[in-house]
C-alpha cells in the first residue's frame, strides 16, 4: 500500500511538470491584406507591372507582348486614337499595366501618368474605353517670415517652403535687387498659394500673391496686378502703384559673378597692361544663356580679334548695350528683341582668359557704368488704375505688415 502511494505521488510530480514544459498551442493569427488602390484600380485583384517610358517605347510595342481581349493591337489604337493622343507619349514618363491573375499574358488595363495631377485609363476589359482623370488637389494658403541666413533657398527650405520659388521671387524682384548681395539677416515675406494632391502629395507654390523684401535699409513690396483681363502675364508694382519693372534687367545673366568691374585703369588679363575697362565682366558657365537687358534692334552681330562673338543692341535714341565674348550668337542684324530675350551663350572668343560675357552700355554715345546709372521705371498706373489697384492689394499689405512685425519685432 505504501509502495503504490508513492508511486501515484511520483506520477502526479512527473504530470505536473509535463504540463509546465509543454506550452498550449495558439491558433496562427491570420495577416490582413492590406488593400492597394490607385487610378480607380484595386492592384491587389490583379498582377501589376510599373515601368518608365523608354526612348523607342511605343503605346503598340508595349501592348504587342499581352493578349488584349481578343482585340489586335491594331484594333485597340484605331479605338483609342481619338481620344488618347498616342504621340504624345513622352520618355521618362511612369505607366502601369493591370494583367489577369489567371492569364499573366491577358491585359486589362493600360495606364500612362502624364504629370502629378493627371493620367489615362485604358480599359481593356469588355470593350476598349479610355478614361483621363485628374487627382483632387487643393489650394492652402500661408503668409510668412523669415531673416536671410544663407541662400534665399536655403532659408526657404527651413520654413517649409521649396527651395525653387527662390528663382521666382528673384524674377520678381530681378529689376529692385541683386539677389548675388543680399546679405545675412535681410528681411523678407511672402503669401503664397501651396498645392496639394489628393490632401497629402505636396506639389509646390503655385502662386505668389505677395512679397516683401528688406534689403539694405530699403523696403521693397510687390504685388502682382493685370491692368486688363487680356494680359497674359501680371506685372509688379509696389505699396504705391508705382511699377517694379524698370527699361533695363540689371543683368544680362540669371545666374553669374562680377569677375570685373567697368574702370578707368585696369590690368588686362591677356595683353599684360594697364587700360580701361569700358564694361561689367560677368563670368558664368560656357554656353549659359545671355539675355538683352532691354527691348530694342540688333543693330550689330558679328566677331572681331578682341571681342569675339558680340551683339550690339540699340534701345532707342539715347541707349545701347552690347555684348562680348560670345560662343553663339542667336540673332541677326536688324532684327527686333524683346526684353530678357535670349541673344546669344556664354562663351570666351576673343581675348578673354574663361567663359564670361562682358557687358557694355552706352548712354548718349558715351560708354558708362550701368551699375551707375539711375535707369528709367516702365509706364506708370493712371489714377483710375491706381484706385482699384490700391483697393485690391490693401488686405495682402496688411498680412504682410502684420507677420513682419510680429516676426522682427525689437
Amino acid at each position: 500500500m505504501k509502495y503504490l502511494l508513492y508511486t501515484l505521488i511520483i506520477l502526479t510530480l512527473f504530470s505536473c511538470n509535463k504540463e509546465k514544459e509543454t506550452p498550449q498551442k495558439q491558433k496562427p493569427t491570420q495577416k490582413s491584406e492590406v488593400i492597394i488602390k490607385d487610378f480607380g484600380i484595386t492592384f491587389n485583384d490583379f498582377i501589376t507591372k510599373s515601368d518608365t517610358l523608354k526612348s523607342g517605347d511605343t503605346f503598340s510595342t508595349i501592348l504587342d507582348q499581352y493578349e488584349k481581349n481578343n482585340y489586335s493591337t491594331f484594333q485597340v489604337t484605331e479605338k483609342i486614337k481619338d481620344s488618347f493622343n498616342l504621340r504624345s507619349i513622352k520618355a521618362g514618363k511612369a505607366y502601369y499595366l493591370f494583367l489577369n491573375k489567371t492569364n499573366p499574358k491577358d491585359l486589362e488595363y493600360f495606364v500612362y501618368v502624364k504629370d502629378k495631377t493627371s493620367y489615362l485609363v485604358v480599359d481593356l476589359r469588355d470593350s476598349i474605353v479610355v478614361r483621363e482623370k485628374k487627382r483632387p488637389f487643393t489650394l492652402k494658403r500661408r503668409t510668412i517670415a523669415a531673416s536671410i541666413d544663407g541662400s534665399l533657398s536655403e532659408t526657404l527650405s527651413r520654413e517649409g517652403v521649396s527651395p525653387a520659388v527662390a528663382s521666382k521671387l528673384a524674377k520678381i524682384f530681378e529689376y529692385s535687387i541683386d539677389f548675388f548681395k543680399i546679405q545675412k539677416d535681410d528681411k523678407f515675406a511672402i503669401t503664397i498659394q501651396e498645392r496639394f494632391i489628393e490632401d497629402s502629395i505636396y506639389d509646390g507654390v503655385v502662386d505668389i500673391e505677395a512679397s516683401y523684401f528688406e534689403y539694405k535699409g530699403k523696403k521693397i513690396y510687390a504685388f502682382p496686378y493685370k491692368m486688363s483681363s487680356n494680359q497674359a502675364q501680371a506685372d509688379y508694382y509696389d505699396e504705391e502703384g508705382k511699377g517694379l519693372k524698370t527699361m533695363f534687367l540689371k543683368a544680362p545673366l540669371d545666374y553669374f559673378r562680377i569677375s570685373s568691374k567697368f574702370s578707368g585703369r585696369r590690368f588686362h588679363p591677356v595683353q599684360q597692361r594697364w587700360k580701361a575697362h569700358n564694361g561689367t565682366d560677368y563670368a558664368a558657365k560656357q554656353g549659359t544663356p545671355i539675355k538683352t537687358t532691354a527691348s530694342g534692334v540688333v543693330e550689330r552681330t558679328g566677331y572681331t580679334a578682341g571681342n569675339g562673338n558680340y551683339v550690339k543692341v540699340r534701345h532707342n535714341s539715347t541707349y545701347s548695350t552690347q555684348y562680348l565674348h560670345m560662343s553663339k550668337i542667336l540673332v541677326k542684324n536688324g532684327q527686333r528683341v524683346s526684353q530678357g530675350q535670349v541673344i546669344g551663350k556664354v562663351g570666351s572668343t576673343g581675348l578673354a582668359t574663361g567663359p564670361h560675357v562682358c557687358y557694355r552700355f552706352w548712354k548718349n554715345g558715351v560708354q558708362v557704368d550701368p551699375l551707375k546709372q539711375s535707369l528709367p521705371n516702365a509706364e506708370p498706373m493712371d489714377k483710375k488704375e491706381k484706385i482699384k489697384y490700391l483697393a485690391k492689394i490693401a488686405p495682402l499689405k496688411i498680412e504682410l505688415d502684420k507677420i513682419t512685425s510680429q516676426k522682427f519685432k525689437e
